[in-house]
């Protein structure tokens, strides 16, 4: 059978062009979809808004409560404030004084203190026993212990459940373990030492008993501890400890700043005592060799017969003594430095370089003394002597003294400055900030979602995609929301965006909503193929897709309902015999269609069937055989064929995708016209380029393509030309 190529398309297959489209990102389309989606955008913000404000209800507040401490230096340590005030740098470091605030001695004892590795929690139901009891307006209630000791055993007898009862009763349970106790009495049984201070809850409430290991409960007293220096070198600190309970972390952090200071006064008080029986041992053989020291000198005067001294022997021998005194200070001072600072500090060193200054002045004098006479030189050494060590002496007797003071009243060098307080708002959580970030990242997690589902969409979105590569546009259709609520199921692919149709009970979309927006696209599709088939040799035109769910049939059985509506007569024929569904759309018997004409099991004429509504014929695609691409490449197909287009004024048939079988291959070289039928958003060009290629193989030219299910959307500017026509819908 001859036929014409369509005469609109001046481009055949071949002549495609095969250039890469624009695969950069465009801003303006990106913008466009997050619009269209927004719904969803809204839903995802919304949904993290309400988890995170749930998470706001339910978690537990947490309070903080701060203290400042100071830390001085030794108020009677007159060198160590003097290299102070000379270099500030020489301060002492408040670094140790921090560290020993968070060792285990000090937060050991203070978990001991205050029985904190004993853990009271009240129990809930998992999830909403909080977020319901914060809407219900319940009390949490608290529960104050005060004596515990549970004895050894394994994790499950050191365990227990403290239901409160009424009138201050409460009920003790464990493991083998059963007891009622009171509010204010100390319960013993079975080695357990339970103390409840204070109980204020509901009847029937229930509370956890637990005992922790004491390097846990450390380790976490720790975590929540922490230790800053207000000012460098200041010597402030401030204390802070975070916690549910506000009260109790108020006990804890004075109970952590008491055992501090407390240890820092015993501290100062060893430290004096040591000192004291060091001067106690050491004063009388400074005694003693004063005494011998004096012998010496009253010897020698009545062995030369009282030789006095002259103004410059004296002023050198005061010198001497002046310098001795000092060289023993600083060692004093030395002993008391080295315990707090190694010799690399710049206090010890000061210190050390202030000693060999003295020790090179007193070289210097002890060389001049030299130059005197013999005589004035004995008297001299013989009387610095006495004098050096009654200067000692006397100084020993007043350290001793001060040492026995400050023994007996010894205030250490901390102070308390602001006792423990606890803000009365809860630090922790951030309830605006967490909302906030919960919105924000509702709305980001959802755009992340909108763009990998446009960057994984490989579908067509605009017709400039197939006239890039030099594919003709016949037609644009754009998406029947009214069609889609009829027929859809469910989503395919989360990210595509495409949804399973089905094929039984369909409406037929001219008949059933004829003002639809899809009627009125294929109106102007109907002229363009009017003029096309003007001179053709027959007036057969194929419609095919290359896949499945490219709307070949919606397209192909409204064409024809269409072109009947022009008072020309029309043949619809279903040449899908393995998933032809037109039957269904049309209410007709497909006991008697293609299949069995092909077979010869029937004629033509019983094959018709009249569709009334649409007012055309239509020829079913039958019972599925098992040869169907045979059947159409037979003699009686083509015989078909040239019985109908004698008969009517256009013939439209239905064909398989291409890419699926070859069906549409066989029908094609028999027909004026070949249509290709792609899906905005779920054919690819790639798709589309293939079945061209592979119809031009079997010598079949594409006469052009239609772009179906063009979705109108901020993102796509080719659905909004056809949104007017949605305010004439009329019911059906």
């Amino acid at each position: 059978m001859k036929r014409n190529v369509f005469l609109m398309s001046s481009n055949s297959t071949h002549q495609y062009k095969n250039t890469n489209g624009n695969q950069t990102l465009d801003l303006v389309r990106l913008l466009g979809e997050l619009f269209d989606n927004r719904i969803f955008i809204l839903c995802m913000t919304l949904l993290l808004t309400i988890c995170t404000s749930l998470y706001v209800v339910s978690a537990t507040p947490v309070y903080k409560a701060d203290a400042l401490v100071q830390v001085v230096g030794k108020q009677n340590n007159n060198v160590l404030k003097r290299l102070t005030q000379m270099n500030s740098e020489l301060a002492p470091d408040a670094a140790p004084d921090m560290m020993l605030l968070k060792s285990r001695m000090i937060l050991g004892k203070t978990v001991d203190d205050l029985g904190l590795k004993y853990e009271v929690s009240r129990d809930w139901l998992p999830v909403v026993g909080r977020v319901w009891a914060k809407m219900t307006g319940q009390h949490a209630g608290r529960i104050v212990m005060g004596r515990v000791y549970l004895p050894w055993g394994d994790d499950d007898s050191r365990e227990f459940t403290i239901t409160a009862g009424k009138e201050g009763e409460y009920r003790v349970e464990g493991k083998d373990f059963h007891a009622q106790g009171r509010v204010g009495e100390t319960l013993e049984k079975g080695g357990v030492i339970i103390e409840v201070s204070e109980l204020t809850a509901r009847p029937g409430v229930q509370f956890t008993l637990k005992e922790i290991p004491t390097l846990e409960a450390i380790s976490a007293l720790s975590k929540a501890f922490t230790v800053t220096e207000t000012v460098k070198q200041s010597g402030v600190l401030k204390l802070s400890l975070t916690g549910a309970d506000p009260m109790l972390i108020t006990r804890t952090l004075n109970a952590i700043t008491e055992n501090y200071l407390q240890q820092n006064v015993d501290r100062q008080a060893l430290r004096d005592t040591r000192r004291l029986n060091f001067l106690q041992q050491y004063i009388p053989e400074i005694q003693r060799e004063l005494v011998k020291s004096e012998e010496q000198l009253n010897r020698y005067r009545q062995q030369r017969n009282s030789v006095d001294l002259t103004l410059e022997t004296k002023s050198v021998l005061e010198q001497i003594v002046n310098i001795n005194n000092h060289i023993n200070e600083l060692t004093l001072r030395e002993a008391d430095i080295a315990q707090r600072y190694s010799k690399s500090h710049p206090v010890y060193r000061s210190l050390i370089e202030k000693r060999n200054a003295l020790e090179a002045t007193k070289s210097r004098l002890n060389k001049k003394v030299s130059e005197l006479p013999l005589i004035q030189q004995a008297i001299i050494r013989l009387s610095r002597d006495v004098d050096s060590g009654s200067a000692v002496y006397q100084h020993l007797l007043t350290r001793q003294q001060e040492l026995s003071l400050s023994r007996s009243s010894a205030m250490g060098n901390v102070r308390i400055i602001d006792a423990a307080q606890t803000l009365s708002t809860p630090v922790e959580p951030k309830k605006g900030l967490i909302v906030a970030c919960g919105a924000l990242l509702g709305f980001l997690l959802s755009a992340v979602v909108v763009i990998l589902r446009m960057a994984l969409r490989r579908g067509i979105n605009s017709p400039e995609q197939l006239e890039a590569r030099g594919i003709s546009i016949l037609a644009t259709v754009p998406h029947s929301d009214w069609l889609w609520r009829k027929t859809h199921l469910r989503r395919k692919h989360l990210f595509q965006g495409n949804w399973q149709h089905k094929t039984r009970h369909v409406p037929f979309l001219p008949v059933a909503h004829p003002h639809d927006v899809v009627i009125e696209s294929i109106r102007g599709l109907r002229t363009r193929l009017h003029f096309a088939l003007m001179g053709s040799v027959n007036r057969i035109v194929m419609v095919s897709g290359p896949t499945q769910n490219c709307g070949k049939t919606l397209i192909s059985t409204s064409l024809a309902a269409i072109v009947a509506q022009a008072e020309l007569k029309v043949l619809f024929i279903d040449a899908d015999m393995r998933k032809g569904y037109a039957h269904d759309i049309f209410s007709l018997s497909n006991r008697c269609g293609l299949a069995e004409v092909l077979m010869g099991n029937s004629s033509y004429q019983n094959a018709i069937q009249r569709y009334t509504d649409g007012d055309i014929d239509v020829i079913t695609c039958g019972q599925p055989p098992e040869n169907p691409s045979e059947l159409l490449m037979g003699e009686v197909f083509q015989s078909l064929l040239m019985w109908v287009n004698e008969r009517y004024d256009m013939v439209i048939v239905d064909t398989p995708p291409v890419l699926a079988v070859t069906d549409a291959t066989v029908v094609g070289r028999m027909g004026a016209l070949t249509i290709l039928i792609a899906r905005h958003g779920m054919t690819s060009v790639k798709e589309i380029e293939i079945s061209m290629k592979r119809l031009h193989q079997a010598g079949v030219e594409v006469s052009g393509t239609i772009l179906n299910d063009v979705v109108k959307s901020a993102a796509n500017k080719y659905g909004a030309g056809y949104s007017h026509y949605g305010k004439r819908d009329v019911p059906v």
